[in-house]
């Protein structure tokens, strides 16, 4: 049945030295956190979740970009826990939000994963020095930390011609090694009034202020000389979802309400379709590794241009629906690159040569994880978000995981669609998210509100959430940590239809995966990406209702 919805579809964060060449990745041929066949092998160049913002900084508002790359960090990994790898180009690209033309890049390059300040110890953290400095990090340039990453950010001017800048020795804070190694990180106090603190050695997050900040990761913010900010470092992983349920072929418990029973009916749920909470995170007590840039918007001005996107709000009763609007921004999305040529010796260490070439990138999360097909997976990868219209834009029209659903819970399955079978061609408002796969940001807007603060909806607009001028305070008008990307894709993909088709508004059905909030607590303040998790106390041990903050 054609469905009579008109809604739009959004669907399931040395100066001034000259850049060399070989610095810039090619476009050569070469939250996703397993999105294509050949990254999944480059865990270290491997993007997760691209969060891009509107906030407040110290003199006037700002564009926050923080991307998450390394999926799965296991926080115990205590033989060598997670670096960034010192062979590859780490990327945040200011775009032009209609072409996907990068405008502006900053590039982030690490030092040495092997460069240690003693060798004949099997600690990274904990020995350093001459040998003799051992116990606790207490501060970033403790002497028993061992092991320091440094890097260089490069400002590209690409769009202007304007001589690149570059900003080296910033230095990254230590994992989260655990409350003896790295205790500013954790919750340290074994008793509250008396009783046993079930918060005891798990990581504190949650700062509203930078004072508030642990030191580790406070010292490791840097204002460079063109005005930026930024910070890189291990971090908690901000999405949550029930990845593994949704490929599961979309398993019930996705929808069903905690402790249900799956009998006789398992989807006849009184119309909650996965949005009661209970349900499984597959990244809980993972952390990643986070690279971030913080702009004032005043240096973006030159940047910004008019384009269309899904962001105004019609409101239909209790619900807001999207439509389109022009609007003033930019476009955001991040990239990895690695040299064109690896030389391996059988006596010697690696050496890489050659040009960077792109080998990975993400804009808006689930584009190449749950759209696009494996034959282009990595081709996509590759690509610039100039191609995407002419090359990628069927996987928006025509979106497979639609079949899925129709599938499974349509007429043809268990038939507690509301109104039958969902629209799975010409899907133009699905087009008008994703073409090109750039993050669209509205810079005309105040701050938008934080996870945590009120009047904030995991929704977005769907929930009542909206910017000072009335768009969307969240994906897909950028996004802000906590923004519950999977719901917001299940039910705007379920309660879409197709844009300029003439039908009336209908009623959003909210469908999703049953896990609505992170199991940390983010940051208020940048870099807004929660603590790390603990090696030896974390989420994955414990009840997150009852352990932590």
């Amino acid at each position: 049945m054609k469905r009579a919805i008109r809604t739009a579809a959004i669907v399931a964060a040395g100066f001034l030295a000259a850049v060399p060449i070989a610095l810039a990745p090619q476009a050569a041929r070469a939250a996703s956190h397993s999105d294509a066949p050949l990254i999944k092998l480059d865990p270290q160049a491997n993007l997760t979740d691209v969060y891009a913002f509107v906030g407040a900084g110290p003199n006037g508002n700002v564009l926050n970009v923080i991307v998450h790359v390394r999926p799965f960090s296991e926080p115990g990994d205590g033989g060598q826990y997670e670096k960034f790898s010192d062979d590859a180009l780490y990327s945040i690209h200011i775009a032009n939000p209609s072409t996907g033309a990068t405008l502006r890049r900053y590039d982030f390059q690490f030092s040495s994963v092997k460069a240690v300040a003693f060798g004949n110890t099997i600690l990274n953290y904990g020995r350093g020095g001459d040998g003799s400095a051992l116990g606790a990090i207490m501060d970033n340039n403790a002497p028993s930390r061992n092991f320091k990453q440094t890097f260089t950010l490069t400002r590209v001017n690409v769009a202007s011609g304007a001589a690149s800048t570059s900003t080296t020795g910033l230095l990254t804070p230590p994992p989260n090694v655990g409350l003896r190694t790295t205790p500013n990180y954790n919750d340290s106090r074994a008793t509250i009034n008396g009783e046993p603190n079930p918060g005891f050695g798990f990581a504190v997050s949650g700062a509203t202020t930078a004072a508030g900040l642990d030191n580790y990761t406070r010292d490791a913010i840097y204002t460079i000389p063109t005005g930026e900010t930024t910070f890189c470092g291990p971090r908690e992983d901000g999405f949550f979802s029930d990845i593994p349920g949704i490929f599961d072929f979309l398993s019930p418990r996705i929808l069903l309400p905690a402790g249900s029973v799956p009998n006789p009916n398992p989807l006849n749920i009184g119309g909650t379709f996965g949005q009661q909470g209970g349900g499984v995170d597959g990244f809980k007590g993972f952390n990643v590794l986070a690279y971030s840039i913080q702009i004032p918007l005043a240096d973006l001005q030159g940047l910004t241009s008019q384009y269309t996107g899904l962001f105004a709000v019609n409101a239909q009763g209790a619900v807001a629906f999207p439509t389109p609007t022009t609007t003033t921004g930019v476009g955001v999305y991040a990239s990895v690159s690695r040299r064109r040529v690896t030389l391996r010796s059988a006596t010697a260490d690696p050496v890489g040569s050659g040009p960077f070439i792109q080998v990975n990138r993400m804009g808006n999360p689930l584009f190449n994880e749950a759209f696009v097909a494996m034959q282009d997976k990595d081709n996509f990868n590759r690509d610039s978000p100039t191609t995407d219209n002419a090359r990628y834009a069927t996987y928006a029209l025509n979106p497979e995981l639609g079949v899925l659903i129709n599938a499974l819970y349509g007429p043809r399955g268990a038939n507690v669609l509301p109104e039958g079978d969902i629209d799975v061609t010409n899907r133009n408002d699905l087009a008008a998210v994703f073409m090109p796969d750039v993050l669209r940001v509205d810079t005309t807007t105040s701050p938008v509100r934080l996870a945590g603060t009120s009047g904030f909806s995991r929704l977005g607009g769907y929930g009542a959430d909206l910017a000072s001028n009335g768009n969307l305070s969240g994906w897909p008008n950028g996004r802000r940590f906590g923004d519950d990307v999977i719901d917001i894709a299940l039910s705007t993909l379920v309660s879409g239809g197709t844009l300029g088709d003439g039908e009336a508004f209908d009623q959003l059905f909210l469908v999703g995966d049953n896990a609505d909030a992170n199991d940390q607590l983010y940051q208020g303040v940048f870099p807004y990406s929660a603590t790390p998790h603990a090696g030896t106390r974390n989420r994955k041990d414990s009840d997150p209702a009852t352990a932590g903050n």
